[in-house]
């Protein structure tokens, strides 16, 4: 399993896109999912975490319904797909609830990780990549989405901005497990930046793909 993560507006759904293109270029049988969601029970967890106004929940709330998401996802959706001998690329897992919730929301790491414990066992990706961009041109990016799934972006710049750290912090943890990739570029060269660190975790022989 491969995570593509990052502060919102990075760009991590369009580069999950081109990653999927890319590993079904190559003949491989791969899937493309997504956190929150990710299965029909975890779609509808989504829409409580993703709208509305930011202080409807707080931190520990917000954990507890990611998790419920989660648990949903990986039993639906993750675990099956893996014992089938599928790639699966997600737009975001369990490294969001530690940067949002455990730093950015102040609940702390040591928190985050006995819940995920007992939700996802010792189960972890074999590669994650944090699109790393400047908060500031992440969130204008975000916002010009315009659509009604912007309760996080609602937050705020110095919220995003501990989000961002907390992420870098994350990745330095694993340098086996984490690869930072610039995502402050266009997005062929981010694309390129993405393909050549899964060949290389993986021996593989992946492509840059066009647009998606």
């Amino acid at each position: 399993m491969m995570v593509i993560d990052g502060v919102d507006g990075s760009g991590k759904g369009v580069q999950s896109r081109r990653l999927l293109q890319a590993l079904i270029d190559a003949g491989e049988t791969a899937i493309l999912t997504r956190e929150p969601g990710g299965s029909a029970a975890a779609e509808e967890i989504r829409q409580l975490l993703v709208k509305g106004e930011p202080e409807k929940w707080d931190a520990m709330t917000e954990l507890l319904l990611m998790y419920a998401a989660r648990r949903s996802h990986l039993r639906d959706t993750i675990w099956p797909a893996l014992a089938a001998g599928t790639w699966v690329v997600s737009d975001r897992y369990a490294d969001s609830s530690r940067a949002f919730q455990g730093i950015a929301g102040e609940l702390g790491l040591g928190t985050v990780e006995q819940v995920h414990r007992l939700v996802a066992g010792e189960f972890e990706p074999a590669l994650v990549l944090i699109l790393d961009i400047p908060e500031s041109i992440a969130l204008a990016r975000a916002r010009r989405r315009g659509d009604d799934e912007d309760r996080f972006e609602k937050k705020g710049n110095e919220y995003q901005a501990r989000v961002r750290a907390a992420f870098l912090h994350i990745a330095e943890s694993d340098p086996t497990r984490y690869r930072v990739i610039n995502a402050d570029q266009d997005i062929d060269s981010v694309n390129r930046d993405i393909i050549g660190a899964v060949n290389e975790c993986f021996s593989l022989q992946l492509e840059a793909v066009g647009r998606t």
